[in-house]
């Protein structure tokens, strides 16, 4: 047994509350040491001589990545106190694991403890963003709803865009094609920003309560939110909160007074110059023209707190995303997260940070981040094919475990965005690739997000984020009409089928990385979804678990009901195909 490897911690990913009655408890160990785990757990206050009266129950050997195995167990604490510890077995050795270390005593202080399940600390992300499927705009790209109110527009629509180029796309031409996303399947949109700014990204806000005239008014932003919420469609902006533009008006008095200036704490000036001038101040990635703001200042606070509650209450916004969220303070989350959710409890609240969240992720800051990892490994490996099946495989298992289940069923996953190259570009234009990705985006826990045009075969690469936020397509004749197709009929799927967004559970079955072959599962319960993809350049054979045969088994892409015979488990699947069967 290789001790070293055995890893558990309460009150994090690997213990926490589920819901109001369920505790979940995972352990760490090296791959195929253990052959049994079980739990061995009680109430604090139940005394016996020899340490806590307790009681022993099995786990399950949930999953397992390159290195570890996973062992997990839901259980509901009768007196919502719990006290547990873990007991390993390897086939020769049995060895008792606690908060201590390994042990032979069932003394008290020895075990692990989760003190109480207070109900008002489970995370409690909004129920309705598991089913959502998001479609991201890019709201100067996306379509022109009003050409005349354009003063701004140097270039033609479609034509290949440049930092500075501006093509008229406004919030009335989102609203004017609501119906498109209807039939799309799409029920959540993320905007970009789109308060007033000198840029088209308008990540360098200069007035946080005006809607750009370029896009509209505040008007038109109800009349968008309220036609999207008459077609279940749910609106979610983008905020910019961690730095201002640099026209904004208390960076402009800080400019004229300098030091002397009533906002020159707002943002992180370390020295002025000999006019008073801000001499060296911070920015977002060193750009002049985004100054920092400093968050533990209470007027800043307030201000930007006022902005965030102002959006809601005026035009019914159903959720934010936070821009560049990890270089806020924490402090100033956890109170933005009470006074969003005070208004509306039911507010999606989702942030940019690229990398492990979970400090952001414990039910008191955000409901979600961008889940770029996924990305990242999606693109790596039917993209640009670099990862085989094993190590795709294993970078998602791991990814998984390290948020509790409540996280990943709301986590925003994502092909792509403003900030990435074009799938079908990474794709090396191969469409077969592009819809592999489209399958894993949509039947992986999470709320999945297209990034519009994806669904038509936008292009878009290079060394400026420009080429990645091309106009999108309206020509029925020039957009993919059979890529469309593909994926509306993925996100149909999706939709009608409840394992694919009530839990989280995703079980690998086979990855071969000689084959290019991935088969896993999805659900528990009454429905089980099994996925087998071939991303490979030859016919590969499938062995399907051998418990499937004699059940009820529906092929959802071909609508087709069987009852699988035991040598109807294996079958050849031939290169960049796929099958999706429900099992009940």
């Amino acid at each position: 047994m290789l001790k070293e490897a055995v890893y558990h911690r309460p009150k994090n990913n690997f213990a926490y509350a589920y819901d109001t009655k369920t505790l979940h408890l995972r352990l760490r160990s090296k791959k195929n040491d253990l052959t049994e785990v079980n739990l061995i757990h009680g109430d604090p206050y139940s005394w016996a001589e020899d340490g806590v009266v307790s009681d022993t129950v099995p786990m399950s050997k949930l999953t397992s990545d390159e290195l570890f195995d996973y062992w997990f167990i839901a259980i509901s604490p009768q007196n919502n106190r719990f006290v547990y510890m873990f007991e390993l077995h390897d086939g020769e050795e049995v060895a008792i694991y606690g908060e201590k270390g390994f042990t032979s005593s069932l003394d008290g202080n020895r075990f692990f403890r989760f003190p109480y399940l207070n109900a008002i600390d489970v995370f409690d992300a909004p129920a309705w963003a598991k089913s959502t499927v998001w479609y991201q705009i890019f709201p100067e790209r996306f379509a022109n709803g009003n050409p005349d109110r354009k003063t701004n527009v140097n270039g033609q629509w479609g034509d290949v865009p440049k930092s500075d180029s501006f093509f008229g796309g406004d919030l009335e031409g989102i609203t004017q094609n609501l119906d498109y996303l209807v039939e799309l399947g799409i029920t959540g949109i993320y905007l970009n920003p789109i308060f007033e700014s000198p840029t088209n990204h308008k990540y360098d806000t200069t007035d946080y309560l005006r809607i750009d005239p370029q896009f509209g008014d505040e008007e038109t932003l109800r009349t968008l939110v309220k036609e999207s919420h008459a077609r279940g469609i749910r609106v979610m902006l983008d905020a910019v909160f961690n730095h201002s533009g640099y026209g904004f008006a208390p960076f402009q008095d800080v400019l004229k007074h300098g030091a002397k200036s009533r906002y020159a704490d707002w943002f992180h000036i370390s020295s002025f110059g000999e006019n008073g001038e801000p001499h060296t101040y911070e920015t977002f990635a060193f750009v002049p023209d985004m100054p920092k703001f400093k968050t533990s200042n209470p007027e800043v606070k307030e201000y930007l707190l006022k902005v965030a509650k102002y959006w809601i209450e005026k035009c019914d916004i159903d959720g934010w995303r936070l821009d560049i969220a990890n270089e806020i303070d924490h402090k100033f989350w956890r109170q933005f997260r009470n006074e969003v959710r005070g208004l509306k409890d039911d507010l999606y609240i989702i942030a940019e940070v690229w990398n492990d969240a979970m400090p952001w992720l414990q039910g008191d800051q955000f409901d979600s981040v961008m889940n770029y990892p996924f990305t990242e490994a999606v693109i790596d490996f039917v993209a640009k094919r670099k990862i085989g099946a094993e190590k795709f495989a294993n970078e998602l298992v791991s990814h998984l475990q390290l948020y509790p289940d409540n996280v990943n069923e709301v986590m925003f996953n994502l092909l792509g965005s403003h900030d990435t190259a074009r799938v079908l570009t990474e794709s090396q234009d191969d469409k077969s690739r592009l819809k592999l990705a489209f399958l894993l985006l949509l039947t992986y826990p999470g709320s999945p997000s297209i990034y519009y045009g994806d669904e038509v075969g936008l292009t878009g690469d290079g060394d400026d984020f420009a080429y990645y936020r091309r106009c999108m397509e309206w020509d029925p004749e020039k957009q993919d009409q059979d890529l469309l197709s593909f994926v509306k009929r993925l996100i149909r799927i999706r939709k009608t089928n409840s394992a694919l967004t009530d839990n989280a559970r995703f079980s690998i079955i086979e990855a071969n990385n000689d084959s290019g072959l991935l088969v896993f599962s999805r659900g528990e319960g009454q429905q089980k979804i099994v996925v087998a993809l071939n991303n490979g350049t030859a016919s590969v054979n499938v062995a399907l678990p051998g418990d499937l045969a004699k059940q009820r088994i529906v092929d959802l892409w071909s609508e087709q009901q069987k009852v699988l015979e035991k040598e109807a488990l294996s079958f050849a699947l031939e290169p960049m195909q796929f099958v999706i069967y429900s099992v009940e």
